[in-house]
């Protein structure tokens, strides 16, 4: 890869070249990507891939119009065609009242250190290594019959942004994931299959492959004779992997193109209750060596660590400029973008904060209810809040797990569960959205 001063340099000159061919504004935006994958299954290597790229995306402007052009070729020639095919889309597109560049002084000016980027590239032995022991790991769990495979990834991708009001700006990010999904039990008696993962910017940060390997076994067979249960309103406790999923309805709901297009069901909530008091819902775009870490957003303005959720209210949208100019609102820098596309609102790192009760207490008090473990589907309806997932699980009786269970459904409405939710205090950062366990009161379990 060229080194960032080059491509910041490319870049700007490619944003002087398109207001040169008459555009009033452009930025430009550069990906540099390499990635190493390694797939392992029963004993074998299965897949061993590296793999480059690089992309450029220009973004003109004339007017209110906006057109996005992009290439993966840097030559001369390829970048004056992309400059002249960008700025004629630009004069033919409909006006978008809306679109633009940050102005000068909504610019970032202090970019924090985040360490997200590991210095060193893992070699292929070393994932192989991994993954033959974490599937070794898996399969070496009583009970476990088969398997998927384990797969480790890495990747280091470099982003590079300049624009015409002045920004300029690089930064370097890169990750690496070990996983593994093995099967318990045989066609006789049945089968049940589980997983686990780990990702990280750092290998070393990495849970070991033993305990990754040991972890999926482990949930699989205590899939095996898994029943129905009858349909029935009882209290529903997500696992942590599991209640991650109820924040990520949160940040979907929260997005503020959705709400400026009335399509969200939270997009008269703001500043009133929206969660049980104490729950709180923190966004931190600057954590050290975290997932979703960078140190402004997309369009150059500056992010922060703010609480979503504060004691049950919610605090904001996540705007990017577009968004916060619809709704007449000050842009609260969660732009994201690609090199194909214009900007839009996403969150960074979020967790839902720890609450003051261990998960077995939590539970304790459950004549009847459901763990879920894992779910599946999509029946979530941003519009109107009705949830209803694939569940699975184990069934509680008298605050103990008696059996596990499948082929279940779970139904409620996100504005009721968000406000009959708990909290246990057993977060762990892990996915990039993250939580710790989570009790809901009265959904509806729906099997026989």
């Amino acid at each position: 890869m060229t080194d960032n001063g080059t491509n910041l340099s490319l870049l700007s000159d490619l944003v002087a070249k398109a207001q040169r061919r008459g555009a009033d504004a452009a930025d430009a935006l550069l990906v540099n990507s390499a990635s190493l994958s390694i797939a392992y299954r029963l004993g074998a290597l299965e897949k061993l891939e590296r793999s480059e790229s690089g992309d450029i995306g220009l973004r003109v402007f004339i007017g209110r119009r906006q057109a996005i052009v992009s290439s993966s070729q840097r030559d001369a020639a390829a970048l004056d065609d992309l400059v002249e095919r960008a700025v004629a889309m630009a004069r033919t597109v409909p006006e978008d009242p809306f679109c633009g560049l940050a102005d000068p002084d909504q610019l970032t000016t202090a970019l924090p250190a985040l360490d997200i980027c590991d210095p060193a590239e893992p070699s292929a032995d070393t994932l192989i290594d991994m993954v033959r022991t974490t599937e070794g790991a898996a399969r070496a769990v009583p009970g476990i019959t088969n398997s998927e495979g384990a797969e480790a990834g890495w990747g280091r991708t470099t982003v590079v942004l300049a624009a015409s009001n002045g920004f300029a700006h690089s930064y370097d990010m890169s990750g690496v994931s070990l996983s593994v999904t093995v099967l318990a039990g045989d066609d006789a008696s049945g089968k049940e299959r589980d997983y686990d993962y780990s990702s990280a910017v750092y290998l070393a940060d990495l849970r070991s492959p033993t305990d990754v390997g040991t972890t999926a076994g482990t949930r699989a067979v205590l899939r095996l004779g898994g029943r129905k249960v009858p349909t029935q309103s009882v209290p529903v406790v997500f696992a942590r992997r599991a209640a991650g999923g109820l924040v990520s309805h949160l940040l979907g709901a929260i997005n503020g193109a959705s709400v400026a297009r009335g399509t969200s069901f939270l997009k008269d909530r703001l500043e009133q209750r929206v969660f049980a008091p104490g729950i709180t819902i923190i966004e931190d775009p600057h954590r050290h060596r975290g997932l979703r870490s960078k140190p402004c957003d997309g369009e150059g303005l500056p992010n922060r660590s703010r609480r979503l959720i504060d004691d049950g209210v919610l605090t904001t949208w996540l705007l990017d400029l577009r968004s916060a100019r619809q709704l007449g609102l000050p842009p609260t820098g969660h732009a994201s973008r690609g090199t194909s596309g214009p900007p839009s609102p996403s969150a960074t790192n979020v967790y839902l904060d720890k609450g003051k009760i261990s998960a077995t207490t939590l539970i304790s008090d459950i004549r009847q209810g459901l763990y879920v473990t894992e779910l599946s589907g999509m029946g979530v309806n941003g519009i109107t809040g009705d949830y209803s997932r694939g569940a699975t699980g184990l069934w509680i009786e008298n605050g103990k797990f008696v059996y596990p269970v499948n082929e279940i459904t779970i139904a409620g409405n996100l504005k009721d569960m968000f406000l009959n939710l708990t909290a246990a205090d057993d977060l762990e950062f892990r996915y990039g959205v993250d939580s710790p366990t989570l009790r809901v009161e009265g959904m509806t379990v729906a099997g026989l």
